[in-house]
């Protein structure tokens, strides 16, 4: 219990007969028409009868109505979505309402030709199962085209073959076979069993979202108003059952087209509570993933943004950051710091010489030889060319004037290598100190520059910290 408790999940077992007890639910509620059914069959007498031609009238203009109402609105949520299941649905309702309208429309004549007034219900109930079986088999299927769904020379074909469908049972309901009991059952049986297939094939695909439910549940009564209306009498008690058992599936599943339009337009995308779980599951999993791999491209973006593309050493805006993080250091009580400013020597020959690609290939020989003669905290810059600046963090002149030296001794003593081309490089150095040589940025910097100027006009490869006096090795 004190687990329950801390974990707030129940057992699995309670979890399992919680599903199965939900099930039992929905299985009673979609057979509630059978109770009915199997209790007028067995102790009802079927002799009685309520024949009532306006209220019938009166009815199938109700459902006429409704119909096209519900056709109208299915259309709509199709035209938004392109949901293959919802073009089905829209046929079949479509279907049903110009079928079954002569249903009503023939009422006066029950007692003339029997035949043409019946027929007209099972022929509807029949061209409406098959259009939700061929619907049902959609159900998932990407979703038509745009342009498609507007066509409407295919809407007209379907309402022309509809119609065909009308005189097609005019002429059966005026032939010698019309009173033959095959005839009705034929239509009454195949949507019984078409509707039957349906549902056996909905739950054998474990379709579990909240309108397939009602989807089920609907064609269920659909699939019992075929029943009933096998076992009934024109009028009596289990005839009007079998139309009131059809007008419940009906309007539950015009309920699930009406959810659908208010909601996402489509049945295949709302979910059940369990498929939203999984999908939440599925799209956090995703957002984390996705913000992962948003802060590794941040990351790469902001090394990309303050690092020079072909040597990999920081940029000159970098460097500048870099250089004002020290200042504003040393204004708060710490060491000073240096800058040597570095120019490779007669770049220029080299790139005309042997090709820009080899003088690329040593620019990059050159920033790794910067970063073996320097420190790990240390940071080299390209800010030009083939012009560089180092930072020497907590350093004097004096000592940056001996990694200067030991730099420019490694340069000048390594043959830097292009394209299989052995070259002969040296650089010229200007070296700066903070507080020394200037509080600003701009003064630090155009020290070091000025010296670096001195080391090219005194004859280059060489290190200079001052202007009177240049330590040179050669």
């Amino acid at each position: 219990m004190s687990n329950l408790i801390a974990t707030g999940e129940p057992p699995e077992a309670v979890r399992l007969m919680v599903k199965v007890y939900a099930y039992l639910l929905l299985a009673g509620f979609a057979f509630v028409p059978a109770y009915l059914i199997g209790y007028l069959y067995f102790f009802q007498d079927p002799t009685l009868i309520f024949e009532n031609h306006l209220f019938h009238i009166f009815a199938i203009t109700a459902a006429t109505l409704a119909g096209l109402f519900v056709t109208y609105v299915t259309w709509r949520c199709y035209q938004s979505s392109g949901d293959p299941l919802l073009r089905w649905m829209t046929l079949g309702f479509l279907g049903f309402v110009v079928i079954y309208a002569l249903h009503g429309a023939f009422t006066g004549l029950a007692h003339h030709n029997i035949w043409l007034f019946l027929l007209y219900g099972p022929a509807s109930r029949l061209v409406m199962s098959v259009l939700l079986l061929v619907g049902m088999l959609s159900y998932h299927r990407p979703p038509d085209a745009a342009d498609q769904r507007m066509k409407a020379r295919q809407w007209l074909t379907w309402i022309g073959l509809f119609l065909l469908v009308d005189v097609a049972v005019a002429y059966v309901a005026n032939s010698p076979i019309a009173g033959n009991l095959a005839v009705r059952l034929s239509m009454e049986g195949g949507a019984l069993v078409l509707s039957t297939l349906t549902v056996i094939m909905l739950l054998l695909r474990r379709i579990r979202s909240p309108l397939m439910m009602i989807f089920v549940i609907s064609v269920t009564a659909f699939a019992l108003s075929s029943l009933a209306f096998i076992l009934a009498r024109p009028w009596n008690h289990m005839w009007w059952l079998a139309h009131a058992i059809f007008a419940g599936g009906f309007f539950m599943l015009s309920y699930g087209v009406v959810q659908a339009f208010l909601t996402t337009r489509s049945f295949s995308k709302i979910y059940s509570q369990e498929e939203l779980m999984v999908r939440l599951a599925e799209a956090m999993a995703y957002t984390e993933s996705a913000l992962q791999e948003l802060q590794r491209t941040n990351q790469e973006l902001g090394h990309l943004a303050a690092t020079d593309p072909l040597t990999g050493a920081d940029n000159r805006r970098r460097f500048m950051e870099r250089v004002e993080i020290e200042i504003g250091r040393t204004k708060r009580g710490g060491e000073p710091f240096s800058v040597l400013a570095l120019d490779l020597d007669n770049f220029k020959s080299i790139n005309d010489r042997f090709g820009h690609q080899v003088g690329d290939d040593i620019l990059k020989s050159f920033v790794e030889t910067c970063l073996d003669s320097i420190r790990p905290y240390d940071g080299v810059a390209r800010v030009g060319g083939e012009e560089f600046m180092i930072l020497l963090p907590q350093t004097s002149l004096e000592g940056a004037h001996v990694i200067a030296e030991r730099l420019r001794s490694s340069v000048a003593n390594n043959s830097f290598h292009g394209q299989q081309r052995s070259t002969v490089v040296t650089v010229s150095i200007g070296v700066s100190q903070s507080g020394r040589d200037g509080d600003t940025i701009e003064a630090i910097l155009r020290t070091a520059d000025q010296r670096l100027y001195h080391a090219k006009h005194e004859g280059r490869n060489r290190v200079v910290t001052t202007i009177k006096t240049s330590l040179q090795s050669l």
